[in-house]
């Protein structure tokens, strides 16, 4: 049996009570509560979000093994390296930090899944991100332009030293890579090593993401979270220098 969460939204029961491997939901760990800026913090800074689907209860988990790109581990491959190098050559191309955050939102609920017929980025979770954002600041979207339009992008939230990511969108081919490589190039200036991906799938494993066990997740997440906060979150075409090789700075 799995908790249901009281009002209090500081309390959340032990990870080593999510449900393991065997079960129907492996990683399941609590239902109920609300999606309060508070509530959410204390989630993440735990190794806790939430994810469920239409008619459902807010259902909280915390999967055991825990998917992580370490940002060191980023693979760029060489058509990616490619298209990014025109990217930045491009004044028609940009990276924005936080212009369209809640049409990112929207863009990735929207986004089709893998052997996913609906989504769990509903409207009432947009509305809590956006909220949070508004708040503390700590949500985050990171956009690709094209031309004047947004074509790709992700959201997460950074805590101290740590980046979690929940959801990318691509309107053009590579769009949410390119995000993503931006993504790893703030990370690196502002010294966030890992970037939480959450579960395990091929796409994401393909960027050198990997599985650590979850009591090794937790242990950096102690020790990163609580770190201060770095900014602003802009982003500058220079550092894409901090992908390596020869990308020269349009501006």
């Amino acid at each position: 049996m799995i908790d249901w969460l009281d009002d209090t939204p500081t309390h959340f029961p032990p990870s080593s009570r999510a449900l393991g491997p065997d079960s129907e939901a492996p990683g399941l760990l609590a239902a109920g509560g609300d999606l309060s800026p508070l509530r959410l913090q204390t989630a993440y800074s735990r190794g806790i979000f939430p994810w469920y689907g239409p008619d459902q209860p807010p259902l909280w988990w915390a999967p055991d093994p825990r998917m992580v790109l370490q940002t060191q581990n980023f693979k760029l491959s060489r058509s990616l390296r490619k298209t990014l190098a025109h990217f930045v050559r491009s004044h028609s191309c940009e990276i924005r930090i936080d212009s369209a955050r809640a049409e990112v939102l929207a863009a990735c609920a929207n986004a089709p899944r893998e052997g996913q017929s609906g989504t769990w980025i509903l409207p009432e979770m947009q509305q809590a991100y956006l909220a949070w954002a508004e708040a503390s600041g700590r949500v985050h979207s990171i956009e690709t332009w094209m031309d004047g339009e947004l074509v790709g992008g992700l959201y997460g939230i950074n805590l101290g030293r740590m980046f979690f990511g929940e959801s990318m969108f691509m309107r053009r081919t590579d769009a949410s890579k390119i995000a993503l490589a931006a993504l790893v190039c703030l990370c690196r200036q502002f010294d966030i090593p890992w970037i939480d991906c959450q579960q395990n799938t091929r796409h994401l494993a393909s960027l050198g993401a990997a599985e650590i066990p979850r009591s090794v997740f937790e242990a950096h997440l102690a020790s990163v979270c609580q770190q201060a906060q770095p900014g602003p979150w802009t982003y500058h075409p220079s550092l894409w220098t901090q992908l390596g090789g020869s990308f020269a700075d349009p501006y």
